[in-house]
């Protein structure tokens, strides 16, 4: 009976075996199939296609069209973009380093970065690019001047642009001498209040886990450092060996935190931190938003999975999902997700299910009551599936459309332009507001004429006046009750620059300060009116608060 039951085993392990290859060998029959069905249509519609064929964009579009059915992150990058992905990684490129922005068809100049080849020139926000090397750029995209203001280190161009604000001397010429740029990670570091230090990361590229080392240390050696407030607002990720890096700041050496699993072997991972702490008792807070994703979550979910820190904020993006590159011919890269990963607690924080998609093809995403329970290093119940949801939620004020309007149509960055063409500095950032007269001239230069409102409320009202008139409940009296709410609904751009100043003002003066102290400036000037910032400091400088979120003594 028993060598029956050994020979029983034996023989459903060797079918399960069979079946399993069977399986594998049906899959590879049907890769085989499909290749030869493409690869004969492309044959075929390049032989006998009535117009020619751009066979590199055909093939291009089939690609890209297939990795979009299965989410957003796999995708085909050609031997042309590889520059820039490469630069992605490493935050580096060659170039002359400022950001540019398309716009009447022309490109301009918004912001040089601080010390670079564009800025010692003598480059300013609100330069128009007329010509490149001799060569016209109007009508060029901002991908077309980018290429051509990119180039190998140590080469030069010739520029020409056009200063607004300068009357007859406003075609200025440079010759600048391309450099290696180089993105920095922690784009601020200070402290935010007395004893509360803050670090500002806006990506995590290769060298993020040593800037933001020099930063935490630099802190600590020579300010009287008790607290931290690590930023990650609008980080949307980048490498999670950054992030492992980073988390080895805090945590102990060896602390487990984060897993990936995938369908294969060469994706399950278990990632432990490997370096010695800097410091695994300081106070922690950790901001985020909805535009916190990849290694932003793996860093404040770990932190919060294991009790070190408490998240502030609102609920992050939710992407739990990771990527690798593979090597194609011809030097392009197919980058594809091969795994999910988990935090601390086991817990997945992926949005969005890609392999389940509805009948009209489109995913949905997760509510905020959707997911499983898990529990924290403390016992403390958080859930997964949808992001990280913050210990503290901090409740941003809505963007008024107003305020909107005045963004997208560049009303302030081209007075921001004029000031700072007027004014040769502005004293110390710390000391900088916006006072009635720079308010009143920056309400003078807004022309009415040509300021495009979002009129929301007029064209509600007027929507639902015609559904009444449909309905049949228009008449004399209901009438008059539109005509009079329309009345107090129209706009007065006077009065709505006034009602919205606080907000307005805010704005303006970082566009004002990038002019002078480029994006550090904007930093400084934003943390004396950030509302998280000031709940962070509240909650650090509170013990027992801080103590209670995190269930610990």
């Amino acid at each position: 009976m028993l060598e029956f039951r050994k020979m029983r085993k034996t023989i459903i392990i060797f079918a399960l075996a069979m079946g399993a290859m069977s399986m594998i060998a049906d899959n590879d029959a049907r890769i085989s199939r499909n290749m030869d069905i493409f690869n004969m249509a492309f044959k075929e519609l390049a032989t006998f296609y009535v117009d020619s064929l751009d066979s590199d964009k055909a093939v291009e579009t089939a690609l890209n069209s297939m990795m979009a059915e299965l989410d957003p992150y796999t995708e085909y990058i050609p031997a042309r973009d590889m520059d820039d992905f490469k630069s992605f990684a490493t935050g580096e490129y060659g170039g002359v380093g400022s950001y540019i922005m398309e716009r009447d068809g022309y490109v301009y100049f918004t912001e040089p970065y601080e010390n670079s080849p564009a800025a010692r020139a003598g480059i300013r926000s609100g330069d128009k690019v007329i010509a490149i090397n001799g060569e016209s750029m109007a009508g060029k995209s901002n991908d077309q001047v980018s290429n051509l203001l990119k180039g190998q280190p140590g080469t030069s161009l010739q520029l020409r642009v056009v200063r607004p604000y300068c009357g007859a001397d406003s075609v200025k010429e440079f010759t600048i001498v391309r450099e290696s740029i180089k993105l920095n990670s922690v784009t601020y570091h200070g402290m935010a209040a007395d004893g509360v230090g803050y670090i500002k990361l806006e990506s995590f590229n290769d060298n993020c886990g040593k800037e933001f080392r020099d930063a935490l240390l630099d802190l600590k050696n020579n300010q009287k450092l008790r607290s931290l407030i690590i930023d990650l607002r609008g980080n949307a990720g980048g490498l999670v060996d950054g992030a492992i890096q980073i988390l080895g700041l805090f945590l102990p050496k060896g602390t487990e935190v984060l897993q990936t699993r995938g369908k294969d072997a060469s994706s399950r991972k278990t990632y432990r931190t490997t370096a010695t702490p800097i410091d695994t008792k300081l106070p922690l807070a950790v901001l985020i938003d909805g535009s916190s994703a990849s290694a932003s979550e793996i860093v404040a979910g770990a932190l919060q999975d294991l009790d070190r820190a408490v998240v502030l904020g609102s609920r992050s993006f939710g992407k739990g999902l990771v990527q690798v590159t593979r090597p194609l011919p011809y030097d392009g890269i197919i980058k594809l997700t091969t795994a999910k990963y988990y935090i601390p607690s086991g817990r997945l924080i992926q949005e969005v299910d890609y392999s389940n998609k509805g009948a009209d093809g489109k995913v949905k995403a997760k509510s905020d009551t959707v997911g499983n329970v898990f529990k924290t290093a403390h016992g403390r119940e958080v859930r997964d599936g949808g992001g990280i949801t913050p210990d503290i939620k901090i409740d941003y004020p809505e963007v008024n459309r107003l305020v909107y309007n005045i963004v997208r149509d560049n009303w302030a960055f081209d007075f921001s332009t004029k000031y700072a063409a007027t004014y040769p500095s502005i004293g110390p950032v710390e000391n900088f507001e916006i006072t009635d007269e720079i308010y009143n001239d920056f309400k003078a230069s807004i022309d009415p004429a040509r300021f495009d409102y979002d009129k929301v409320c007029e064209k509600g009202l007027a929507d639902l006046r015609k559904v009444a008139e449909v309905e049949g409940y228009m008449n004399d009296e209901t009438r008059e009750q539109f005509d009079r709410l329309a009345t107090l609904l129209r706009h007065d751009l006077n009065r709505d620059l006034d009602t919205q100043r606080p907000e307005i003002s805010k704005l303006l003066a970082q566009e004002i300060i990038k002019n002078y102290y480029y994006q550090k400036g904007q930093v400084v000037y934003a943390l004396k009116h950030d509302v998280a910032i000031e709940r962070s400091v509240a909650v650090l400088n509170n013990s027992a608060e801080y103590h209670k979120l995190l269930n610990t003594k």
